[in-house]
């Protein structure tokens, strides 16, 4: 069937959207109805512009997202000195990659936060289809370890898993705006949200990329639960994930899964005669060691003992082990609390949008951020099994930081349309 336009003339949830939206943007009232239906096409017309300033960004929120970034590139240096040192004999190797990346990040986010991302409805469907070529494409690249990520793009490495969370966000902001009154039904709810998560996530299976497939399956559960999904749906899908996960495991077509989730929890209690347990769970332990090792105040920046090449790769997803280890427990916690005002400030904006795309494009970016941060503080812990979850603006990292700093971008361009107060 033909995909009808955005801005199609015939009855649909499309036009619908279009008048929910004119009329939200303050269609003149006081005019004959004829012409205030025109002067609200002319005034969506004139919104759907490719840039749009609005009333202004949020000033709040983008404060927040440059001190995270701030802390995220001095914390990512303090980290990786020492390894960059060993790997490349240049201290400065990471911290002059991640400022690049930053900067390429800054100006992508203050172009999103211009482009009017009511754009992206229209571009959900060519979104999506660009993530699953990059998908398809990252299996064809060369690799020495059998693990199939990164397509590289000479000074950066492309990571199509990054694309993929994003496109899953756009599409599902766009069908729950254009499905809006139908999304208690099975056929509009449940029955895509399967088949988009079987889809991606078998692309994402034979990479191997587990922990992104886990991050996939929540946001596909929030974006449809924001939508107005029954809650009788969840516990199908959560029992399919189950019964998927007892299948792969007795077949075992889940054996590098398998292998990540040797040691869990028992970082701590393995006995050194145990080699293959001991040295399956050196990065936990070490992890573990960190954090314990900073107590209340830390250590003091830069005075990190596990970075020397004890914890692996502390530049990227066990950072924030070396952050408790230097800034303590108080810096820690000042620190998720950073992202906790981040997480509770986009979706509080986003609610606020003047529009039901807007209100779902901002809410799952910023869960996003919340679901990351969780699951990668509960992987440093021990309390899920090393599966690869990078921290948002600490973990060294030039595709993940851009396409984080784009989204932030785009959450900025949603505060334009919101009904709070301008800073």
């Amino acid at each position: 069937m033909k995909q009808r336009s955005f801005l199609s003339t015939s009855a649909s949830p499309d036009r619908a959207y279009l008048r929910n939206y004119s009329a939200e943007m303050g269609a003149d009232k006081r005019m004959p109805q004829k012409r205030n239906v025109t002067s609200s096409k002319q005034k969506f017309s004139k919104k759907m512009k490719l840039f749009a300033v609005g009333m202004g960004i949020d000033m709040p929120f983008l404060l927040i997202v440059l001190v995270l970034l701030a802390i995220g590139i001095l914390m990512m240096f303090s980290a990786s000195y020492p390894i960059a040192l060993a790997e490349t004999g240049n201290s400065y190797y990471y911290l002059g990659r991640q400022l690049l990346f930053a900067c390429i990040g800054i100006a992508f986010m203050a172009l999103a936060s211009f482009f009017n991302y009511h754009w992206f409805y229209r571009l959900a469907y060519i979104i999506g289809g660009v993530a699953v070529v990059l998908l398809v494409v990252v299996l064809f690249m060369p690799s020495s370890t059998g693990i199939q990520r990164w397509i590289d793009l000479g000074i950066v490495d492309l990571q199509p898993s990054e694309i993929a969370k994003f496109a899953v966000i756009v599409f599902f902001a766009y069908w729950g705006t254009r499905y809006a009154d139908k999304m208690k039904y099975i056929k509009y709810s449940l029955f895509p949200g399967l088949a988009v998560f079987v889809g991606v996530s078998l692309l994402l299976f034979l990479e191997p990329h587990y922990s992104c497939i886990v991050i996939i399956f929540c946001l596909i559960l929030f974006m449809l639960w924001l939508s107005g999904m029954s809650i009788k749906y969840f516990a199908v899908v959560i029992g399919v994930a189950v019964l998927a996960f007892v299948i792969g495991k007795a077949t075992g077509l889940l054996g590098y899964a398998m292998e990540r989730m040797d040691g869990w929890g028992l970082a701590l209690s393995c006995s050194p005669d145990d080699y293959d347990m001991w040295w399956s769970t050196w990065q936990t332990r070490n992890s573990l060691f960190a954090i314990g090792s900073g107590g209340i105040t830390g250590l003091g920046l830069g005075n990190s003992r596990q970075k020397y090449l004890y914890l692996p790769e502390p530049q990227n997803d066990f950072i924030f082990a070396i952050v408790c280890e230097e800034l303590g427990l108080i810096g820690a916690i000042l620190i998720l609390a950073l992202f906790g005002l981040l997480v509770w400030r986009g979706i509080y904006i986003s609610q606020r949008s003047g529009d039901t795309f807007g209100k779902l494009l901002g809410c799952g970016l910023s869960a996003q951020i919340g679901l990351q941060v969780v699951l990668n503080i509960l992987v440093i812990t021990d309390w899920l099994p090393n599966t690869g979850i990078s921290l948002p603006f600490f973990s060294y990292g030039g595709s993940s930081l851009v396409m984080l700093l784009t989204q932030m971008g785009i959450i900025l361009s949603v505060s334009r349309t919101s009904k709070i107060e301008k800073v």
